[in-house]
């Protein structure tokens, strides 16, 4: 049994505008779930409403065998944090994280001890006679993930914490994030628009659109194995780069032409693409670091704008006028050198009328 199951979960606004559409998950106890999407994709709506701070339009939210749907939140043992972090100014960092603990009657020897334990775990020790005025975002956000974490919840709930934090701050609390739950075992879930924060966080990440969830699947899915065009689209910095190319048999041997290309098919899929869409056409989908570059190509271009990223260089070029990000590790292309484009195994093709990946 799931220790936490979403069943057709709908959330409808004025009885017209339906935020979520029908939401289905299985959580099970210790893992660490990512929800990722767009802005107005339902995502922290569905948190919200784990939470109880959405009432359920439609569907079910049982915890441990137990329908929440009706429960307070208060009543829920569930810890939430918020992306504005919510410590509360005019108390000390003790008492921000001692808070809970006094609602549930702990004795103040117990109260000092779980405090001090956590504190400790979040490198908050000595901040504990503090006020958040004088600390720095990144710890007063440590502060209100340690008052979460302090009552021990069922279940640990965050809309994108990190967001207000600087660049090389978030990647410091990601890293701390990711310890402290294989350290707590902890069952999280994690909103957040920030792709690069879900695929480093979480055991699974459900991708969103429009109310309604595109694909469920661990880091590795979701960016090797992208369900739909929308996530392939989504996920990736630069995102996946699409290609129109028809389906050509000629002697048992499969061909994908593009106005700018044409090259013979062996692949896995050759036989899906025979049976059900030759002379159609299908979408190519390559990722930038699925390019190969100055080796055996099927096409040639100029390099337009080359982005030095440090590790690897980002060349724009320009196919049968699409823009085209390849990612690579040859420093020595400059701006103007032609190259000689082709393709790794990893590319993935796409139903042009249904968007969904074709296997």
């Amino acid at each position: 049994m799931a220790y936490l199951k979403l069943d057709h979960v709908k959330k409808i606004y004025n009885n017209k505008v339906e935020a979520v559409k029908s939401f289905d998950l299985e959580i099970n106890q210790g893992e660490f779930v990512a929800f990722l999407g767009p802005s107005g994709c339902g995502k922290t709506t569905t948190l919200r409403m784990i939470a109880g701070l959405e009432k359920v339009t439609k569907g079910d939210i049982i915890l441990e065998g137990k329908s929440m749907i009706d429960l307070e939140p208060k009543d829920r043992n569930i810890s939430m944090i918020f992306q504005s972090y919510a410590v509360w100014p005019h108390m000390s960092v003790f008492d921000n994280v001692a808070y809970a603990l006094k609602l549930q009657k702990k004795s103040k020897e117990e109260i000092s001890e779980i405090v001090h334990h956590v504190a400790k775990i979040y490198d908050i020790e000595q901040y504990l006679d503090r006020y958040p005025s004088q600390l720095s975002g990144g710890q007063r956000q440590r502060v209100a993930v340690a008052r979460a974490i302090a009552v021990k919840p069922k279940l640990f709930l965050m809309d994108e914490p990190l967001s207000n934090l600087d660049a090389k701050l978030r990647v410091s609390m990601r890293t701390d994030l990711k310890r402290i739950h294989q350290d707590l075992g902890t069952t999280s879930i994690f909103v957040t628009h920030d792709q690069s924060e879900a695929l480093s966080l979480a055991d699974r990440i459900v991708v969103m659109n429009h109310g309604v969830i595109e694909q469920i699947g661990t880091p590795k899915e979701i960016y090797h194995e992208s369900e739909t065009m929308f996530i392939a689209k989504f996920i990736g910095s630069p995102p996946a780069n699409f290609f129109t190319v028809k389906v050509e048999l000629k002697d048992d041997k499969l061909y994908l032409v593009h106005p700018s290309f044409k090259f013979e098919y062996k692949g896995a899929l050759k036989e899906t693409l025979v049976q059900k869409y030759v002379d159609q056409e299908v979408v190519l989908s390559v990722r930038p670091e699925n390019f190969t570059v100055n080796k055996k190509g099927v096409l040639k271009t100029n390099a337009q704008i080359i982005e030095p990223q440090g590790s690897h260089v980002i060349i724009n070029v320009d196919i049968n006028g699409e823009d085209v990000k390849i990612v690579t590790d040859q420093f020595d292309i400059e701006t103007g050198d032609e190259i000689k484009l082709g393709f790794t195994d990893r590319i993935a093709f796409y139903d042009p009328k249904t968007e969904h990946r074709i296997k």
